[in-house]
């Protein structure tokens, strides 16, 4: 039987919910996506970008807690997460994220 997202370090019960809105429905479909291409998905599926949530989805896969992540690590995170927030901005097909959600469901448009 497969685990609940949240069963992985530094994700709860309300991460299950917004992996499963990406199709991610265990920490094993998680696991074998990856960190990157997970959040890549939960953006594409309307999810903020949020750096924290990032690192503490990425420590966790890793074991560790979400505050072990410092330094050079850190930065280097910090690279990899703004990629693949500007990816998915550029993205014309995705869906719209943050603002651009609230925007659009309140029939304003996108912000330009």
């Amino acid at each position: 039987m497969p685990s609940p997202v949240s069963s992985i370090r530094n994700l709860g019960p309300t991460s299950d919910a917004s992996y499963a809105r990406a199709g991610i429905t265990s920490a094993e479909a998680l696991r074998d996506l990856g960190p990157d291409a997970a959040y890549a998905r939960l953006l594409a599926h309307g999810s903020r970008p949020h750096f924290i949530g990032y690192y503490a989805m990425v420590m966790g896969l890793q074991g560790r807690p979400w505050n072990d992540c410092k330094g050079a690590e850190k930065t280097a995170l910090r690279a990899r997460f703004d990629a693949i927030v500007s990816a998915a901005l550029a993205d014309d097909t995705a869906p719209p994220i943050g603002i651009e959600v609230i925007l659009d469901t309140i029939g304003t448009g996108l912000r330009r």
